[in-house]
C-alpha cells in the first residue's frame, strides 16, 4: 500500500485572497491565478509551490479568530493528504485511531478526525 502523502496545510479565514497575498509574500510562493473567477467570488484558492505541499486558504463566513494558545477556539486548521485509494486509506487511519463523521460533503475525499478532535482529508490522487 502507498502511504498518505501531505499535500497542503488549509487555514480558514473571512477574506482568502487577502491571506493569500499576506502568506505569498511572506513565502515568496505566488497565488494561483484566477483566470477570469471574480476575486469577489473566491471562496478556495492555493500557494503555488511547484507540485509541493503547499498552503490553501478558506473562506469562512462566520469566522472566529483563534485565541492561541487557550480559550473556546485555540486552532484552526485542517490538513489534506493525497491517496491513490481511498478505501485502503481509510482502513489505515481508523487503524491508527482516527474516526470518521458522519458527514462527509464529497466524493473525491473523506474527512476524519484525529485522536484529539482536528479533521483532516484523505484525497483521492487525480
Amino acid at each position: 500500500m502507498t502511504l498518505p502523502r501531505f499535500q497542503l496545510a488549509a487555514l480558514d479565514c473571512p477574506d482568502p485572497l487577502a491571506l493569500a497575498d499576506f502568506y505569498s509574500q511572506l513565502t515568496g510562493l505566488a497565488i494561483e491565478p484566477l483566470g477570469d473567477f471574480p476575486s469577489e467570488d473566491v471562496d478556495w484558492i492555493e500557494l503555488l509551490n511547484g507540485g509541493q505541499p503547499t498552503l490553501a486558504f478558506q473562506k469562512i463566513d462566520s469566522y472566529v479568530a483563534p485565541t492561541w494558545p487557550d480559550g473556546p477556539l485555540p486552532q484552526q486548521l485542517h490538513l489534506d493528504f493525497v491517496i491513490d485509494d481511498l478505501d485502503r486509506g481509510e482502513e489505515h487511519v481508523l487503524a491508527l485511531g482516527a474516526t470518521k463523521p458522519d458527514f462527509q460533503p464529497g466524493d473525491t475525499f473523506r474527512v476524519y478526525l484525529d485522536p484529539v478532535g482536528h479533521p483532516f482529508c484523505l484525497v483521492l490522487r487525480n
